[in-house]
C-alpha cells in the first residue's frame, strides 16, 4: 500500500488495552520511544494486531503542536 504520508514508526506492538468500542494500542519505536494510538476495536480484529507483533504508526497531521 503506497500513502501520501511520510512519517512512518515501524515498532513493535507492547500494549493493547481493549474497550467495548476503542483500544489504546502503544507501539514500541525504539528503546525509551513509545506511540500510542486510540483506534476503533474493529480496526484492531481486522488488522489483526496482537502485542509482540510488528506495526507501523502513519502520522498526517497539518501541524504538530510542541510544548516544553
Amino acid at each position: 500500500m503506497k500513502l501520501s504520508a511520510r512519517n512512518q514508526l515501524v515498532g513493535k506492538i507492547i500494549e493493547i488495552k481493549e474497550g467495548a468500542v476503542n483500544a489504546a494500542v502503544k507501539i514500541e519505536i525504539s528503546k525509551d520511544i513509545v506511540i500510542s494510538s486510540t483506534i476503533s476495536m474493529e480496526a484492531v480484529k481486522e488488522l489483526g494486531l496482537k502485542v509482540g507483533s510488528e506495526a507501523t504508526a502513519v502520522i498526517k497531521a497539518t501541524s504538530v503542536m510542541i510544548m516544553a
